[in-house]
């Protein structure tokens, strides 16, 4: 897993915008006014949130429960709040971060190996998992126990610890990953149950992982700058807040300013730029051979971690030599596995397309049976019709696919507000050093923007 770094900072985004913006076919004048125009309105103007009340998760609560939460509301983050703030005068004060999925899948990943090697030395109270951090394992691996000892270790670690001790007394298998194949619901019931599974909370994600920034803004910020934070600085989302108050008033994410932009058909400037096919408009960024996809026969698992490790939220389930397009898994996804504890228990052999097709079967707008049909266009089709798709459902991508169903590329959130776009020189300069100032004053050791 990737740690923290050492300093605060926004990696530099210059050469995909910049690759974007080359590309564009459109008139300097157009693209020059648009900006002007999107800089001159406030960021109060953009719509609320659904009833006008920002979910928040409290840093308490559980992981599961959190999962919950953003599954019951169909969202993908949320900010956390500080549990021990009391009144707080500002922002700073009153929120940890945001938790979302992604940070989700990279401590499921981890502890789920941990839960899995203390497992396969026998049941849960003869590894010893009830005892603290990792209980007997943790004691013969590093001579110590807590949640710290947790988040230092490995599954080679624990499985080292096995191998050479603990299940060498109780005559078990000595490959803990191989005998975790066939743990079954006990696997489940482990790492939610008991310690340090059951005792795991948002707060803990939020401050190990730091997967997703909290950058706020102003009711006085310009829409300029939320659409550079959410396209050029990679940003997902956005909380707005109010000055010298400790509550977000919105929250803007990609979606709803794509969204937002569907809204502004009939104005000549989005028609105008809605009618050109992708290929006028620098899309789809990346080559045919730059797509990353995953084959329906291979582990679920492997698919999220080909997620985690290369910082996307969603990969095309493709056949063949051709890569013929055959479904779609998203981060999001991850969730069916921490709320369906038949799939989680068996998540070391479940392929990819058995997962879609499990889940498909008890999603009622699956379409074909798989968890989210593939949201396709060929590589003519106008940016106009790409953003209906895409606005239509709660989705941040649509695969490019030519006559044969193969992926040739994808278009994402990002792409499409990139379109409208560029930044005058400088712009988000003082804007972007201000807020890494804030997030330093929080103490924030690590902003991944991806």
């Amino acid at each position: 897993m990737d740690r923290p770094d050492e300093t605060v900072k926004f990696p530099s985004c210059d050469a995909y915008f910049d690759t974007i913006q080359s590309k564009k076919k459109l008139p300097l004048s157009l693209q020059e006014s648009l900006t002007a125009a999107f800089a001159q309105i406030p960021v109060s103007s953009f719509p609320d949130v659904p009833n006008g009340r920002v979910i928040e998760i409290p840093g308490d609560t559980s992981v599961l429960d959190a999962v919950r939460i953003l599954s019951e509301h169909n969202i993908r983050a949320a900010p956390v709040l500080n549990p021990e703030c009391g009144a707080p005068a500002d922002w700073k004060g009153r929120y940890l971060g945001i938790i979302d999925y992604s940070a989700i899948i990279l401590w499921v990943l981890e502890n789920a190996e941990i839960a899995a090697v203390a497992l396969s030395a026998g049941s849960a109270t003869a590894a010893g998992v009830g005892m603290g951090a990792v209980g007997a394992v943790g004691v013969v691996a590093l001579g110590a126990t807590g949640p710290a000892a947790v988040a230092g270790l490995t599954a080679a670690a624990v499985g080292a610890a096995v191998a050479g001790g603990l299940t060498a007394e109780k005559g078990v298998a000595k490959d803990g990953l191989t005998a975790a194949d066939h743990l079954g619901e006990d696997f489940y019931k482990v790492l939610l149950q008991q310690e340090p599974f059951k005792s795991t909370t948002v707060r803990s994600i939020v401050e190990s992982y730091r997967w997703s920034p909290f950058v706020p803004i102003t009711l006085d910020t310009s829409m300029l700058t939320v659409l550079l934070l959410l396209s050029k600085y990679r940003l997902r989302n956005v909380p707005v807040i109010e000055p010298d108050k400790p509550i977000i008033k919105n929250f803007i994410t990609q979606t709803g300013v794509v969204k937002g932009l569907q809204q502004c058909k009939g104005r000549d400037w989005f028609d105008y730029i809605s009618a050109l096919p992708l290929s006028d408009l620098g899309l789809p960024f990346m080559s045919l051979d730059e797509v990353i996809t995953v084959n329906s026969g291979d582990l679920i698992l492997e698919a999220f971690k080909c997620m985690k490790d290369n910082k996307i939220g969603g990969v095309p389930v493709v056949e063949g030599p051709n890569k013929k397009l055959v479904g779609s898994v998203s981060i999001r996804d991850i969730r069916f596995l921490l709320l369906r504890p038949d799939l989680f228990s068996n998540f070391r052999q479940l392929t990819v397309m058995e997962f879609m097709k499990t889940i498909g079967s008890t999603v009622s707008d699956s379409g074909n049976g798989l968890v989210k049909p593939p949201l396709t266009c060929s590589p003519d089709a106008s940016l106009g019709s790409v953003i209906d798709s895409i606005a239509s459902r709660i989705t941040h991508r649509i695969y490019v696919v030519d006559g044969d169903f193969e992926v040739v590329g994808v278009v994402t959130l990002r792409d499409v507000i990139s379109c409208f776009i560029y930044e005058p020189p400088g712009y988000c300069d003082n804007y972007l050093a201000s807020a890494m100032d804030k997030l330093e004053e929080k103490g924030a050791g690590f902003v991944d923007t991806s």
